[in-house]
């Protein structure tokens, strides 16, 4: 992942609200008054679309206290350019901050995920965020997706007991029955493996963002 790519997808939108921001000033909150009971598809879809919206999300998602513009950029910055918080540049940190205080961070609030106020600098998720409670199915180039995995077994358990109960050779050495707890086994472990990695890959459940951790 290089740097440059990162913060042209990430700041693509940053002058969008640069006016608007000198204009009102340093010391406008921005809540959200009327929370949403669900968040809509689209907005969610809106809302991770972009990966630093992801990436605060991820960090404020592990603490309930209000948290600082200062940290969430820095951990934001550093996640950005696979580095820790301590060795991240004063630029890159800047252009962080100035995305998400001028852009990311009020189009957060105007969709009642967080709570940002710019005079003190705060920022908190509120309950809204609990509607984007996704995975992210990140796929190898060399790795199948789970839909495909579990699409081939069945086609693979089909075939074997459709042999054995046939009485087709050398299927037929293990009984019709054997071969169904067998594919119950196969199916019930490929399950559970599902379950496990799909919660890794959920946004806020590891202190790294998922991006991250499979890079």
């Amino acid at each position: 992942m290089s740097k440059t790519s990162t913060r042209a997808a990430g700041d693509q939108s940053t002058n969008v609200f640069g006016d608007a921001s000198t204009e009102t000033g340093s010391d406008t909150a921005i809540e959200s008054d009327t929370e949403p009971d669900e968040l809509s598809r689209d907005d969610a879809f809106e809302m991770l679309s972009n990966r630093r919206r992801r990436y605060a999300i991820q960090f404020l998602s592990g603490t309930p206290d209000p948290t600082s513009l200062s940290d969430l950029a820095e951990q934001v910055a550093a996640w950005e350019n696979e580095t820790s918080v301590a060795e991240i540049s004063a630029s890159e940190r800047k252009t962080v901050y100035t995305s998400l205080q001028q852009f990311h961070l009020p189009k957060m609030a105007d969709m009642g995920v967080i709570e940002f106020d710019q005079r003190e600098g705060d920022v908190r998720l509120t309950e809204s965020a609990a509607d984007l409670d996704i995975y992210l199915e990140l796929v190898d180039r060399y790795d199948i997706p789970w839909s495909l995995y579990y699409v081939g077994l069945s086609s693979i358990g089909i075939v074997l007991t459709s042999l054995a109960y046939a009485g087709i050779k050398p299927f037929a050495a293990v009984p019709f029955v054997g071969w169904t707890v067998f594919l119950i086994a196969v199916f019930t472990v490929s399950s559970a493996c599902h379950y496990v990695l799909s919660r890794q890959m959920r946004i806020g459940s590891n202190a790294v963002p998922p991006e991250v951790d499979d890079a």
